[in-house]
């Protein structure tokens, strides 16, 4: 006698063939694609097997003019069921006769904004995992999707990981159709396309890519679509699971896709040729191509003054580097140079560690591995706490160390003019490479003095122009230079000076803006036309 659990996938097996299915056909995704049956039973068989135990999966059948049975399909947590009474239900309930066709039914029974027309089983997956109503009748093989549904999406705020002073404060949300509404309200030129797709075999999670017909590189644009549709995964929860899919190299420290919130970002990046991707769900919507030096290019650059944005982003580039470099370079000298310091103060960094235990290499590790836990305890803990932790726990564990002889005062110091300088990268995800590479920095000045230190930014050099983003060189416009793009890195210059889009995205409309952009009076006759020359 075979088994009793057996005996009960046997007999579940055979009703499921005598319905026309196999048990596949109703738990994996791939075999959603089948049309859907004139049978009116079948079709709601398959569907509450599939939502079999959803307590909000709602099936309301009914007799569509008092004659042909139908049903409507939803889920009461997702969709509107007032509107789901007073447009779909009355009027259909109601009308003593009903045409068969069901573009009349369409047309004249269904007084809603948005209606579409299934013919899979998927169709109606898809429609009902949106929040809308499915509208299924008997001797029919088409149904009909509805638009009830009513999303909740947290409201439209500053991004608090790109705070601005100056500037537009509105920020991406989780919700698709509000992000694409603010995107389309800085882009109002019907040349804004936005294409959607669904990734994921059980999220299906809508995915849009956003680009500018006639600005954008048709081989960028082909490149995105080619790395999102080979993606075949259960589900995305974010966008940073995208960005991991479709990145040029994973291993790399580098991030190779911009990710940001702010709905001025993504416009500008769109006008400059990149391509942008926005999904449900996810405030971060990812820009590509990325190159490095955009990566020191804050928000306010292009609202302030010109000259002091210039000012600024060199001394950002300078604390980048020094937040890299200082605290190898502190060690390497220490350990190694000790004849390069100045004779009053190396007997002061003498005399400060003079009852310190350890060598200056793990000294530097142990503060900024410290320092680095105080910083990610700083992130976790509750806004109102967090920083008030972080600042007090760094004085106090400072100051506890330097009094027990742990670690010497100057490294307290090197420490903290780092930590510093890292805060003033205008991408959070961008400063976390160089955290990383820091400690790797530290060993190499520890072990090989300036050597080492040298060897490791030679090193790093060589891999950033290794890579690529998307086809993109990740240090252009620097290496290869690109003399047009050069205008908007080590500079910030005017912005009626910036005549033309980054060369390196190679755009097939590099021109940005008119002639004659240069404020002031009487600069009409940089025009072309009036110096006698063609546009």
């Amino acid at each position: 006698m075979p088994p009793r659990w057996s005996r009960k996938k046997d007999s579940k097996s055979k009703t499921e063939e005598k319905n026309g299915q196999t048990r596949t056909s109703i738990s994996h995704p791939k075999n959603l694609e089948i049309p859907l049956s004139e049978e009116l039973e079948e079709n709601t068989r398959l569907l509450e097997a599939l939502y079999d135990g959803s307590y909000d999966f709602i099936v309301r059948r009914f007799l569509l003019g008092g004659t042909r049975p139908a049903v409507v399909m939803y889920f009461k947590s997702m969709s509107n069921s007032e509107a789901l009474n007073e447009h779909v239900l009355r009027p259909l309930m109601n009308k003593p006769s009903v045409a068969p066709d069901i573009e009349e039914i369409i047309e004249i029974l269904l007084p809603v904004a948005y209606t579409e027309k299934l013919e899979k089983l998927s169709d109606c997956v898809e429609q009902l995992g949106r929040g809308n109503a499915v509208l299924l009748m008997d001797d029919m093989c088409r149904g009909i999707g509805i638009g009830v549904a009513v999303l909740k999406s947290r409201g439209i705020a500053e991004p608090d990981a790109e705070p601005s002073i100056r500037g537009p404060k509105d920020g991406f949300n989780e919700s698709l159709n509000t992000n694409v509404n603010l995107l389309r309200s800085r882009i109002r030129s019907p040349f804004l396309r936005l294409e959607m797709m669904k990734i994921g075999r059980y999220s299906q999670t809508p995915v849009v890519i956003a680009w500018i017909k006639g600005v954008t590189d048709a081989d960028v644009l082909a490149e995105v679509r080619r790395r999102l549709k080979r993606i075949d995964i259960d589900g995305i929860l974010d966008s940073g699971n995208i960005e991991e899919l479709i990145e040029d190299n994973p291993y790399s420290p580098f991030p190779q896709i911009q990710q940001t919130e702010r709905v001025d970002i993504v416009a500008g990046s769109l006008m400059e040729g990149r391509v942008a991707i926005l999904m449900e769900g996810s405030p971060g919507v990812l820009v590509v191509p990325l190159t490095f030096p955009t990566l020191m290019q804050a928000s306010e650059d292009y609202y302030n003054r010109h000259m002091a944005a210039t000012a600024f982003r060199w001394l950002r580039f300078f604390l980048y580097f020094l937040s890299l470099t200082f605290p190898s370079f502190y060690v390497a000298t220490i350990t190694f140079h000790p004849e390069a310091i100045p004779t009053d103060q190396l007997i002061t960094f003498a005399g400060a560690r003079e009852r310190i235990p350890l060598p200056t290499l793990v000294e530097a590790l142990l503060m900024e591995t410290a320092f680095e836990a105080l910083r990610e305890a700083g992130l976790r803990l509750p806004k109102i706490v967090g920083p008030a932790i972080s600042i007090v726990g760094a004085l106090v564990i400072g100051e506890a160390a330097v009094s027990a002889g742990l670690v010497s005062a100057p490294v307290v110091i090197v420490v903290a003019a780092t930590a510093i300088a890292s805060f003033t990268i205008p991408r959070y995800y961008a400063g976390l490479s160089f955290r990383l590479l820091r400690f790797p920095m530290i060993i190499l000045g520890g072990t090989l003095g300036i050597a080492g230190l040298v060897l490791g930014l030679i090193a790093i050099v060589i891999h950033m122009s290794t890579l690529r983003s998307f086809g993109v060189p990740y240090l252009s416009p620097m290496a290869p230079f690109h003399g047009t793009a050069m205008k908007d890195v080590l500079a910030r210059v005017p912005i009626w000076k910036k005549n033309y889009r980054p060369g390196m995205l190679e755009t097939p409309n590099p021109r940005r803006q008119g002639y004659g952009q240069r404020p002031g009076p009487d600069q009409g006759l940089d025009v072309p036309s009036e110096r006698g020359e063609t546009t």
